[in-house]
């Protein structure tokens, strides 16, 4: 698992605790009242901008991003928000799960959370897809992307099989959680799908595992199929590219001589030294 560091793992915690708040809300709710999506999407939006900023923030801080993170964070949104109208909307064929997992594998928890809200924030704006779904999409997606980040460490064919399943059960989980956004609004009451607020906790999950399979398992599973074949078919080369970029952006600072000049580093490759040691 990659390291976090103590600010990036608090704000982490702190934004997953809100952000299961925003979730499971509705479930504290009577249905019958006015209180709707449409009026606490905006409040929600408010709530998630300043949490990713203490994200990022705390990702710099504790050096787990730099000037050129970001950079790179600015690329793959919009890589993300380009390529999502390929697939979005067509019998639940989703085209951008698959970067987010790769993303989040190989720049760690913080920049997928952070990459999650940004490229569904971009893609909204792009599509014109911007609505009180948003907010929750937005976090839905980051968690897919930091859940890939706190994976083993595995290597080879082992870790783009992990990746595809990680793949396939976080879109199923994503879709879960977008329903439970909104379930208990959807359908009104009296329905073996509705939300019953005398009913207990296990009842009530019963009720939304049914509202799930009546409604948008065939897009989760859709979803889940693409992600997880776009991981096993581009996996292997975009690790690689990943990677490959990350080590190159990550310079070292000259190193001192004996004669109290500096050496430049001639490797360009993070970690290693120019006599060959590692540091």
């Amino acid at each position: 698992m990659i390291a976090i560091g103590k600010r990036s793992a608090v704000a982490l915690a702190v934004s997953g605790v809100i952000g299961l708040a925003a979730f499971t809300w509705p479930l504290f709710v009577a249905p019958s009242s006015d209180i709707a999506h449409a009026g606490d999407a905006p409040w929600t939006f408010a709530l998630l901008l300043p949490l990713v900023l203490a994200v990022v923030l705390a990702e710099l801080s504790d050096k787990g991003m730099d000037s050129k993170a970001i950079a790179m964070l600015g690329v793959l949104s919009a890589l993300g928000a380009a390529i999502r109208p390929l697939g979005a909307g067509t019998a639940g064929v989703e085209t951008i799960f698959f970067l987010m997992v790769l993303s989040g594998r190989v720049f760690g928890p913080g920049f997928g959370f952070v990459l999650g809200n940004t490229t569904l924030f971009a893609s909204a704006l792009l599509t014109g897809g911007v609505g009180p779904w948003l907010p929750y999409q937005m976090l839905g997606a980051a968690w897919v992307a930091l859940g890939a980040g706190l994976l083993p460490q595995w290597r080879g064919k082992a870790e783009i099989a992990l990746l595809a399943l990680y793949g396939v059960v976080s879109s199923l989980v994503y879709g879960f959680l977008l329903n439970l956004s909104f379930w208990p609004f959807a359908v009104g009451e009296g329905t073996s799908v509705s939300f019953d607020p005398d009913a207990s906790a296990g009842t009530n999950l019963l009720r939304l595992l049914a509202f799930t399979l009546a409604t948008s398992l065939g897009w989760d599973l859709g979803r889940a199929v693409t992600t997880a074949l776009l991981v096993v078919v581009t996996g292997p080369v975009l690790l690689r590219t990943l990677r490959r970029a990350s080590r190159k952006a990550h310079w070292l600072r000259p190193l001192a001589t004996s004669g109290g000049g500096e050496e430049p580093d001639t490797t360009g490759e993070w970690g290693v030294r120019h006599d060959g040691r590692v540091c």
